[in-house]
């Protein structure tokens, strides 16, 4: 799995599409109010039941959790966060927002007929992909067709590498309101933020890269192109990862979880059920708060959601509770 460089320069220019979020929002994580009259985590639950889109089956479990983390403080605290859809948004102005693999799939570089035949792969698996009938073991095999079909069909597109900025740059591909102050924050106070994504791994670099927010915490483990001496896209590296085995590829991942041991107070976000295994490889871990964005088809899975998830965001567009939840941590210290 290839390893960020220690050091990274952010790119000079902005996607186009980040432009509106150029200016460090502060609406999507409310101020403190002070109250000498409310404990902390009644001023922290104020603040995070504003948000009318959140729901929690367990409150008091919340707090639990949240008492423990905050007693071990911030330097036992590390970020695990899928991309597509959880650190992106679902839709802007009501119209649905690319995926990684959507950005590359809508680019130039890809042909009218690819195009044709990865929109049929979508209409055909994404409602597999969510579709509450069906059981994880018999959705797996059905991700990894899907994802391989997906490949191969890019790979036969001979895509160039020098492409790939150009193709952020022109998508609609869109962080989430409070993006800035997510990633700012999390480098400032040194908490390791792993992105585990099904997506591809360069091009969600890239987005992050122009946006300005690839610090040097942050890993990537998603799936990386292998380009020839010409730079032409010639396969895929690694094991496939895809929405329903990151189980896998958390444990196939070791060394990093190793690298943080002493981190073992874990934020994860999500947006699937798939996600929830994304921190099987932490060590010793000692409390897990779990936030899932449901972004589609909410009647159907909410319940499952609400089962699985600490926290439930319905439709919600931004990382204020995420940040909410940082910011408290920190501040405790």
């Amino acid at each position: 799995m290839r390893k960020n460089k220690n050091k990274r320069q952010p790119a000079k220019r902005k996607a186009a599409s980040q432009t509106q979020n150029s200016k460090r929002p502060c609406s999507d994580s409310p101020k403190r109010t002070e109250n000498p009259q409310l404990t902390p985590f009644e001023i922290f639950f104020k603040e995070i039941e504003k948000f009318s889109k959140l729901h929690m089956k367990d409150r008091d479990r919340v707090q639990e959790i949240l008492q423990s983390m905050q007693k071990a403080g911030s330097k036992t605290l590390q970020v695990i966060s899928d991309f597509d859809m959880t650190l992106t948004r679902f839709e802007y102005n009501g119209k649905r927002c690319p995926t990684c693999h959507n950005i590359l799939e809508r680019s130039d570089a890809i042909s009218s007929d690819c195009k044709k035949k990865l929109q049929e792969l979508l209409d055909k698996y994404y409602p597999i992909e969510i579709d509450t009938k069906r059981s994880v073991e018999e959705k797996m095999p059905l991700m990894v067709e899907w994802w391989t079909k997906a490949h191969e069909l890019l790979v036969n597109q001979k895509i160039k590498k020098d492409g790939l900025a150009e193709a952020v740059k022109d998508s609609e591909a869109k962080l989430r309101d409070g993006y800035q102050y997510f990633f700012d924050h999390l480098n400032e106070h040194s908490i390791p933020l792993l992105i585990f994504s099904a997506g591809i791994g360069d091009i969600l670099e890239e987005v992050i890269r122009q946006t300005e927010v690839f610090h040097p915490n942050v890993k990537v483990i998603s799936n990386y192109m292998d380009f020839d001496e010409s730079g032409v896209l010639k396969a895929f590296k690694g094991e496939l990862i895809h929405i329903y085995n990151k189980k896998e590829g958390a444990l196939l991942n070791t060394g990093h979880f190793q690298e943080l041991r002493t981190r073992t107070n874990v934020l994860l976000l999500g947006d699937s059920l798939g996600d929830l295994n994304m921190a099987d490889g932490v060590q010793d871990m000692e409390n897990i708060l779990k936030i899932g964005f449901l972004n589609d088809k909410v009647e159907e899975r909410k319940q499952s959601y609400l089962d699985s998830y600490d926290i439930v965001l319905i439709k919600h567009e931004t990382l204020g509770v995420p940040n909410a939840v940082i910011r408290f941590l920190t501040d405790s210290n």
